[in-house]
C-alpha cells in the first residue's frame, strides 16, 4: 500500500463554529492522537482527503509540529444527505508497528449451478499486520462451491506478514441453497392433491 500526503494545518479554533468556517474553506476538521501523544487538531483539505479514504484503511503522511507522521483513519464522519465527511479521527502510527484493521472480502469465480446464493457473513476480515504495508483487500475463490459449503477465516490465503485477527474458525463466506418461492410450493401441493 502507498502512503498518501496530505497538506493538513494545525486547528487553533475549536466548536461548531470553526467547523463551520473550516468546512466552508475546503477543509475537514480532524483529529489525531494515539502513542500516549496529546491529541493533535488538524484542518485537512477536504478533496485530497476524500479522495485518500476510496482506498481501505489508507497510510496517510500528515505534518505534525513541522514532522511528517503516519496516520490510519480510525472513524470518519459523514453528512447524512450529501455523505460529505464532516471529521475523522486519526490513529498515530510508527513504521514497523503492527496494527489491527479490517480488510474488505472480495469474491471470484461462479457458484456451482443451482440457482445458490453467497452469504457475506463478514464483509471485512479483521487482519493484524505493519503499519506501512497493509492489504488494500483479500480475494476468495468461490469457482464450483455447492449449497451448505463455507469458507471459514483460516481458508483464506493471506499476504506474508498479515495474521488474522479473528477465530479462525469463523465462518467469512457461506454458500445457501435456492428456496422455492412460496407461491410456486402452493401450486406443486395443489396440482398433488388434484391427481
Amino acid at each position: 500500500m502507498s502512503e498518501i500526503r496530505l497538506a493538513a494545518e494545525t486547528r487553533t479554533e475549536f466548536g461548531k463554529g470553526a467547523a463551520r468556517r473550516a468546512r466552508r474553506a475546503g477543509f475537514v476538521p480532524g483529529v489525531v492522537y494515539g502513542h500516549g501523544h496529546a491529541p493533535v487538531h488538524l484542518n485537512l483539505p477536504g478533496h485530497d482527503l476524500m479522495m485518500a479514504l476510496k482506498t481501505a484503511n489508507a497510510l496517510l503522511v500528515v505534518p505534525i509540529e513541522g514532522k511528517d507522521e503516519y496516520v490510519l483513519p480510525k472513524a470518519v464522519q459523514r453528512e447524512a444527505i450529501k455523505r460529505t465527511i464532516e471529521h475523522v479521527d486519526l490513529l498515530l502510527v510508527k513504521r514497523g508497528e503492527k496494527v489491527t484493521v479490517e480488510i474488505p472480502v472480495h469474491t471470484e469465480g461462479e457458484l456451482a449451478a443451482g440457482g445458490n446464493l453467497l452469504e457475506h457473513v463478514l464483509n471485512a476480515l479483521p487482519i493484524e499486520a505493519e503499519a506501512t504495508h497493509l492489504p488494500e483487500s483479500v480475494t476468495v475463490s468461490v469457482e464450483g462451491l455447492e449449497a451448505g459449503a463455507a469458507i471459514h477465516a483460516k481458508d483464506i490465503v493471506l499476504p506474508a506478514g498479515v495474521t488474522l485477527a479473528v477465530d479462525a474458525d469463523a465462518v467469512v463466506l457461506q454458500v445457501i441453497g435456492a428456496q422455492a418461492a412460496p407461491a410456486e410450493e402452493e401450486a406443486a401441493e395443489a396440482e398433488g392433491t388434484e391427481a
